[in-house]
């Protein structure tokens, strides 16, 4: 048996209610998230629920692009996402192994690829 054991994440931005400045789908703390670390992150939503796991080489572009962009698997669940985390790993085949991992322990619910239960 394999023993993987999960990062604690390094940084971790909650959606604000009724944010004053400059915000994407309630977030504003963008600016936490390393631009050019790589690394995994994952979206919750208000009851804890892990929503979707994904790993960058730049995080923090990365993310903002689930937000942005029409083709990402959150598209059409971007007003549940609360609370993103973010874990820094730089390996690349750390990032695969975590990303898979926690999409099929913790059942992801809006990841589509990498899902080897049924």
């Amino acid at each position: 048996m394999i023993l993987i054991t999960v990062p604690n994440p390094e940084v971790t931005i909650l959606k604000q209610a009724d944010p004053q400045l400059s915000h994407i789908y309630g977030f504003t703390d963008f600016h936490l998230i390393p631009r050019d670390r790589g690394g995994i992150f994952m979206f919750y939503n208000e009851a804890g629920e892990l929503l979707f796991v994904g790993k960058a080489r730049k995080l923090r572009p990365r993310i903002k692009k689930h937000f942005e962009d029409t083709v990402s698997a959150v598209k059409d669940h971007r007003g549940e996402i609360t609370r993103i985390e973010v874990c820094l790993v730089e390996d690349p085949v750390e990032r695969e192994i975590y990303e898979t991992y926690i999409v099929n322990k913790q059942r992801a619910k809006y990841n589509v690829d990498k899902v080897l239960y049924q």
